[in-house]
């Protein structure tokens, strides 16, 4: 019986040293990655300037040829939205929106992943000599949840890679064009 009471004691020592360790970890993450597309900006923009064009070249949607896709406001800019349903885990359920646009040079979007929270997503675009750079980055506030801020040290390698697939994707769209 001491053994298991020693054991039971261990584990919630163990358990609290956890959890104080998480509230040291970052709440805000931020992934991004960046590519040089030979194009002018104003063709860049004008595929990251809408949420239907961005299917084009999208990381995710390959993934769940049964995703379903709504689309509502305008076309292109401030109000596009996005919100999608799929069963597949890597791609889920969610709503985007562009919710800031500078032409040629910014798109911000808000995400929301329901229980999964909200994050920001942005591209920036710097043209020079006739070729952009487009960084594409997410950010994110872990919050409070202890769980969140270990899983924040992992997003890096979950969304990272999707992030260079998809300026892959961009790029090779845009330059075969």
């Amino acid at each position: 019986m001491r053994i298991v009471k020693r054991l039971l004691i261990i584990l919630a020592i163990l358990l609290v040293v956890l959890i104080a360790i998480s509230f040291l970890l970052p709440r805000q993450v931020k992934v991004a990655r960046s590519i040089e597309i030979d194009a002018p900006a104003s063709e860049v923009f004008a595929r990251v300037n809408g949420l239907k064009v961005g299917a084009d070249w999208s990381p995710w949607l390959s993934r769940d040829p049964e995703v379903n896709l709504m689309y509502s406001g305008p076309e292109t800019g401030v109000g596009s939205k996005l919100e999608w349903t799929s069963e597949h885990p890597q791609v889920g359920n969610g709503k985007q929106e562009i919710v800031e646009v500078i032409e040629n040079e910014k798109v911000v979007t808000a995400l929301d992943f329901g229980s999964q929270g909200t994050a920001n997503a942005t591209f920036d675009l710097v043209e020079n000599n006739g070729k952009t750079t487009i960084t594409w980055d997410l950010d994110t506030d872990m919050g409070m949840n202890p769980i969140g801020r270990y899983m924040g040290l992992m997003m890096d390698k979950w969304v990272g890679g999707d992030y260079e697939k998809g300026l892959a994707n961009l790029k090779d769209l845009i330059e075969s064009s």
